[in-house]
């Protein structure tokens, strides 16, 4: 009985380690105290993984200031962690160098096609199910691209979404095939055709992985949203 509670314990202990992690790849630097928020725990218990992230390599102090590039006036800044590079490939790197020799296999084989046609059927396979914005209102386009985002979350693709200005943001902390796109960019236009048809709307890459940006950044315009509905009835 005492080994069956040890290794619960244990797993418990796993669990919270690695949504330490993901929150810190989503969130980038952030304090015990904010991730606690996150998690519902406290900030000491954050803390405890959050140093034991450190001894092991995955994650490491960094100097909020020196990030921001703000100047403090008085008071000591919150000690902020962030994930180190070894941290980051904790999060689908592994089957990079598979991912590169097939879609190059595949290339010469059947040609730019043959990869753009694997390239829909991957990301068709992550989106399936999310039932396709018919009505373009703003409360809508971000439902969407919510489920769009909670679909790439569960791929390994740490997504978030934001309200920017006039429209919504999809942001990718992480791609698992970052490297494998890099060489066949018909895996990111893929994406960008599938949100665009899942939501109904153009939408704007602004930056990506692939390219050496640190997230991928999808913009959904929602002024788009006005000018499709002037044109469906001046048709």
């Amino acid at each position: 009985m005492t080994g069956h509670t040890g290794s619960v314990a244990r797993s418990v202990e796993g669990d919270t380690r690695r949504e330490v992690m993901l929150l810190l790849l989503k969130l980038g630097p952030s304090t015990a105290g904010e991730l606690g928020e996150h998690l519902g725990l406290s900030a000491a218990g954050v803390r405890r993984h959050l140093d034991n992230l450190v001894d092991d390599q995955l994650a490491e102090n960094c100097d909020a200031l020196a990030i921001s590039g703000q100047t403090q006036s008085r008071g000591r800044p919150a000690k902020q962690y962030r994930l180190t590079e070894l941290g980051r490939d904790q999060f689908g790197h592994s089957y990079d160098d598979l991912a590169q020799l097939a879609l190059a296999q595949l290339r010469e084989a059947g040609g730019d096609e043959a990869v753009r046609t694997l390239a829909r059927t991957r990301i068709a396979k992550i989106l399936e199910g999310i039932e396709e914005a018919t009505d373009h209102d703003e409360d809508t386009v971000e439902r969407v691209a919510r489920d769009v985002a909670a679909a790439l979350d569960q791929n390994g693709y740490a997504a978030t979404v934001t309200r920017a200005g006039a429209g919504v943001q999809i942001c990718q902390h992480h791609c698992p095939v970052a490297s494998a796109a890099a060489d066949h960019p018909e895996l990111c236009e893929a994406e960008h055709e599938a949100i665009s048809q899942v939501v109904g709307l153009h939408i704007q890459p602004l930056a990506s992985i692939a390219d050496g940006n640190g997230v991928c950044t999808t913009n959904i315009p929602l002024a788009a949203k006005a000018r499709t509905q002037t044109e469906r009835s001046e048709s």
